[in-house]
């Protein structure tokens, strides 16, 4: 093997490396969103949709056929209209968190 070959072979290898390291670091960073995001939404969203749903569980909001939210954008100023009605006092950091949670565990919406 000659050189320029090696070295092509080793800059593929490091590049890959690269890749399947920021691939892990975005999961784990989208992780701790949602994380985050349960949390924020335990302590900030879950009561008021228990009542409102009628059941005692909000979760069935998010689960309804007829869904408020049907993509991305739309669930992002639901809980952006939620926090600024009701005072929640969120960062739009902790919006996004919560919609990471959101969308990880009820609306999944498809990538285009």
């Amino acid at each position: 093997m000659n050189k320029s070959c090696f070295q092509r072979g080793v800059n593929t290898l490091i590049a890959g490396s690269f890749f399947v390291v920021g691939y892990a670091l975005a999961a784990d960073a989208n992780q701790a969103a949602v994380s985050r995001g349960q949390a924020l939404h335990a302590d900030k969203c879950a009561t008021c949709h228990a009542e409102k749903s009628g059941l005692g569980d909000g979760n069935v909001l998010y689960l309804r056929s007829d869904k408020k939210a049907t993509n991305l954008k739309q669930l992002e100023g639901m809980v952006a209209r939620c926090n600024s009605e009701l005072r929640l006092d969120l960062f739009p950091e902790d919006e996004a968190d919560v919609v990471a949670f959101l969308h990880k565990n009820f609306y999944k919406f498809k990538k285009h």
